[in-house]
């Protein structure tokens, strides 16, 4: 099996100075929630074996918080087709990954991430807020066999840094 935890940037400070969107730093609640999800995964025993991220500040960001935080030992990868990329195009990161990996985080952004779970029929839900995760799993040994439905892959759990105590 092999699963995918898509994990949201951390709330970022549209009040603070900026050139782009792009260059958008967290706010001071992005770097709490992403430190608070950092520390769940280690503490369900899911750390990831790599983590791909966007390329984008407030995502890197993320990712360097939470894996310091809850010391994953994975490596960071940052791939800039993640930030405005399509579906398809985080489909085709996720399938030219290494099969030695099992678990891998992508940090990103909306509206894609909700598209993963759009496609999986999720119906418990809504919308992906800043910071939250799902982890999705797949029934295949090889990352590049993976498919987005009902039938091969399902959520097993979705998580907002507000329902941890």
């Amino acid at each position: 099996m092999k699963s995918i935890i898509i994990f949201r940037h951390g709330k970022s400070d549209w009040d603070a100075d900026y050139d782009t969107d792009y260059n958008r730093p967290l706010k001071t609640r992005g770097i709490k929630a992403a430190k608070k999800m950092g520390q769940l995964l280690k503490k369900k025993k899911e750390t990831p074996d790599i983590i791909i991220s966007s390329t984008a500040l407030r995502a890197k960001n993320t990712a360097i918080i939470a894996k310091k935080t809850g010391k994953w030992i994975a490596d960071i990868k940052y791939e800039t087709m993640i930030y405005e990329g399509s579906l398809n195009k985080i489909i085709s990161i996720i399938r030219r990954q290494s099969n030695k990996y099992n678990i891998i985080c992508l940090v990103g952004h909306e509206p894609i991430l909700s598209s993963f779970l759009f496609k999986l029929n999720y119906l418990n839900f809504t919308k992906f807020p800043t910071a939250a995760m799902a982890r999705i799993d797949f029934e295949t040994m090889k990352w590049n066999k993976i498919k987005l439905n009902k039938s091969t892959s399902k959520v097993n759990w979705f998580i907002k840094p507000k329902d941890i105590d």
